[in-house]
């Protein structure tokens, strides 16, 4: 099976958003189809590596984020089967709750970074069971449910490589910094770690992040990520201990993360890139609605 990474150019930067399109015995599949505002891009990066995209039959979905799965319900209604968590399935059938929060959240920037979630016709969506296989004419691919960044997280196992969503953190430009994905209202850090135990256990070979790309030193990376949510959820925890007030815990998350990711060789340019894939402000208040859940 080949494996195409097709760069959705989010918010007109490369390296930030990516689809996996891969050659099956049974038509091509994607994994992740990033947002609506990023089809355009998906569509003609799939006709620039010389295929139809009428030949698309399958979209997997990690998780319903819009910059995971905003697109899902256009390809569903030009027929392709999407397979996706079965807390995910109600979402995609039927996103004006996704969409309303979502909104909410960005205001009169929605639509220009996120674009329309269409709802998906119900037949065309697929719940695959934790364990459960897909079989893809002669690539069987497996769903892991991986908690962690989100209640509704699937993995994507195909042989010794893995498709991880936002399981497996964020990791641009090919620097070693790692940003951790703690949007809320999910980041649960055991879970996260359970998570991580079993990518780990799974000793693949290579990992394919959506946040980007492909990552061959698997087990260095996983390991590292796992100090990583440790590290972010017990300074958050301390923070709100002293009693800091949550623009400051953004401010000290977002200051923290900046001087790690420098200390690691990311250049202004790439640290700008991260915030655009995966801003600091919104993983601190992830991790802390976390910390405020368990105090």
């Amino acid at each position: 099976m080949r494996i195409h990474t097709l760069d959705l150019l989010f918010q007109d930067t490369p390296g930030l958003i990516a689809s996996h399109l891969l050659e099956t015995g049974d038509g091509l599949a994607l994994v992740e189809t990033g947002p609506g505002s990023t089809l355009p891009a998906l569509r003609a990066a799939i006709r620039a590596h010389g295929f139809d995209e009428k030949d698309v039959r399958h979209v997997l979905v990690t998780h319903i984020h819009l910059d995971h799965a905003g697109a899902a319900g256009w390809w569903a209604r030009q027929g392709a089967r999407v397979y996706c968590h079965p807390n995910a399935e109600r979402h995609l059938i039927d996103p004006s709750r996704l969409m309303a929060s979502a909104r909410m959240v960005y205001g009169d920037a929605m639509d220009r970074l996120w674009g329309e979630m269409l709802p998906a016709p119900a037949e065309q969506v697929t719940v695959l069971q934790d364990g459960e296989i897909l079989r893809l004419g002669g690539a069987e691919i497996t769903a892991w449910d991986t908690p962690g960044h989100a209640r509704h997280h699937h993995a994507f196992v195909c042989g010794d490589i893995c498709f991880t969503g936002d399981a497996a953190g964020v990791r641009l430009g090919g620097s070693s910094y790692q940003g951790v994905t703690s949007a809320p209202p999910q980041f649960e850090p055991e879970a996260y770690d359970a998570t991580l135990a079993r990518l780990l256990a799974g000793e693949f070979r290579q990992i394919y992040l959506a946040h980007f790309g492909v990552v061959n030193d698997v087990r260095a990376h996983l390991e590292a990520y796992r100090v990583r949510i440790r590290q972010v959820h017990e300074r958050m925890s301390a923070w709100v201990a002293e009693g800091r007030d949550s623009e400051t815990t953004r401010r000290l998350h977002q200051d923290a993360e900046h001087a790690l990711a420098l200390s690691q060789g990311v250049t202004g340019e790439l640290w700008q890139s991260y915030e655009k894939a995966n801003g600091t402000a919104m993983c601190a208040d992830g991790i802390r609605l976390c910390v405020e859940k368990s105090s």
